[in-house]
């Protein structure tokens, strides 16, 4: 892994190219324009996305910000972690998540924090080993967007 590094997707072409590996785990985002003003408008909600890169191709993402709350206090939520599906078993997403762990610990934040689905077992495995562990569960529900 001499040629790979982690590095943070700034601009729109960057983003652009990062869409076909976000797609993996959102399959629901298909076209590029949106998918860059969605980020833009996050990113008014301090959202970054860190791209692990080999061999100049970008094999893992994660997509983070910084929040409060008075649950928790400060701490660093995780949006999106994914793995191209080519590169799993590679260590990637572990250097993403240590990374995000050692920034989450310099910007003084009290937790670490993601969700993932209640059957999405394989990626349970991989945070548990990753030593996050299970503390609430999440309800939500769906609420119908008025007609324009």
């Amino acid at each position: 892994m001499t040629d790979s590094a982690l590095q943070h997707i700034d601009t729109d072409e960057a983003l652009r190219a990062c869409l076909p590996l976000m797609r993996e785990l959102r399959p629901h985002l298909s076209d590029a324009d949106d998918f860059v003003a969605r980020i833009t408008r996050m990113r008014g909600d301090n959202y970054r996305l860190l791209a692990a890169v080999d061999a100049g191709q970008v094999v893992a993402l994660a997509g983070y910000r910084y929040q409060e709350n008075l649950i928790y206090g400060r701490f660093m939520y995780v949006d999106d972690l994914v793995v191209d599906s080519t590169r799993r078993g590679g260590r990637w997403g572990a250097r993403l998540v240590q990374a995000l762990d050692g920034m989450a610990r310099d910007a003084g934040c009290a937790k670490f924090v993601l969700d993932t689905g209640l059957s999405n077992a394989l990626a349970q495995r991989f945070y548990f080993r990753q030593g996050l562990l299970t503390s609430a569960i999440r309800f939500s529900k769906l609420l119908e967007t008025p007609a324009a």
